[in-house]
């Protein structure tokens, strides 16, 4: 009797399971589950085969968003500056490498035991000579990756993928207050794409690459700008593969992110440095009080920080110069303005490097 008293307690206790925790298991599966339907359409895509966009409903978003990403990914973040012993380096870079195809010979450190966790090999650096920048084009790759979309945006709508939108407002935010921009007053319009034009004539464009793990994380400057605003928006960190970005609708708009808004010779200009699953965080080199992925935080909210103070007239940027990094990969976004007969020199999913042309005039 007793050994069946101790049994049913045992099994009573091993089942007895919280709302919480049935939660977490049950979107952590379907996360799993649309992971490998996003892995078998980037399949189909590679064979040529046209794919059609079929978007998550919103319980499917709700249940997505209810796995703990963000405390998963400051705990992913901490494991990462763990100090590897220098006899398991070697194997455990190796392993990363074979797994996500990373070319080591472009690192400017080779040797695998130089880095003592995987936060440094994740941001290790380049040779300098492997990613030429180009001075022939105005507008150059801020980042290795994958181009996902490009183009004018049109009616206040980005495409993030082929047939799927976000809305231009919800991304950047509410336009910011003209004491605050360094570049001249825009002209009065109906629309938020309108107000972001300066100038007469002018366009706006965008342009989205995907970090994979396996790329180089660190961003540059993709034009000759100046940074006069930070506007940062803490949020989820769901996957921003093509898989899942092709599946939920305004994923961009879901996620944190770090909006960068300037101007350069063309007029408005912003580069978005969206965070992503085990993204522990997001760097930006001349931005000491940035601090992403925090705790806790109020849906909706965001924050902002002028650079524009003290007789300053914002954060002057060259081309090429280094500008923030990821943790492990992310993807980028630009938004710009520039004359109508900008031309971009891309093609939707192909892979780009660092320091190559996007566009020219």
């Amino acid at each position: 009797t007793d050994r069946k008293k101790l049994h049913t307690a045992l099994v009573g206790q091993v089942f007895r399971l919280r709302p919480f925790h049935v939660l977490v298991a049950t979107g952590g599966g379907y996360a799993g589950y649309r992971k490998y339907e996003g892995y078998k359409l980037e399949q189909l895509e590679k064979r040529g085969i046209e794919v059609p966009v079929k978007l998550a409903s919103e319980w499917e978003v709700a249940l997505y968003k209810s796995v703990p990403t963000r405390l998963l990914s400051r705990a992913w973040g901490r494991l990462n500056q763990v100090e590897l012993p220098t006899w398991l380096r070697k194997p455990v870079y190796s392993l990363y490498i074979w797994t996500f195809g990373v070319n080591m010979k472009e690192a400017a450190v080779e040797d695998l035991h130089h880095y003592r966790n995987l936060s440094e090999f994740f941001r290790r650096k380049l040779k300098p000579q492997v990613r030429p920048v180009c001075c022939v084009h105005s507008v150059i790759s801020p980042s290795d990756g994958k181009i996902l979309n490009f183009g004018q945006v049109k009616n206040c709508e980005v495409e993030q993928v082929k047939g799927v939108t976000y809305s231009l407002e919800s991304f950047l935010g509410p336009r910011i207050s003209r004491e605050e921009m360094h570049f001249s007053q825009a002209p009065p319009g109906n629309s938020f794409q309108q107000q972001l034009v300066t100038k007469e004539g002018n366009e706006l464009y965008h342009c989205v690459i995907y970090l994979a793990p396996g790329d180089y994380h660190c961003f540059h400057s993709p034009t000759d700008w100046t940074v006069s605003h930070r506007r940062h928006f803490p949020g989820s960190l769901m996957s921003v593969n093509p898989g899942v970005a092709r599946w939920i609708k305004e994923l961009f708009c879901h996620n944190e992110r770090v909006v960068l808004t300037g101007d350069w010779k063309h007029g408005f200009f912003s580069l978005t440095a969206v965070g992503a699953t085990n993204v522990g965080s997001i760097r930006i080199y001349f931005d000491q009080d940035l601090h992403t992925n925090s705790p806790s935080y109020s849906k909706g909210s965001y924050n902002d920080f002028s650079f524009i103070s003290n007789n300053k007239e914002g954060i002057p940027m060259r081309k090429g110069e280094h500008l923030g990094e990821f943790n492990l990969g992310s993807t980028i976004v630009l938004i710009f303005e520039a004359p109508k007969d900008f031309k971009f020199n891309l093609k939707a999913g192909q892979k780009i490097r660092f320091g190559e042309a996007l566009g020219s005039l």
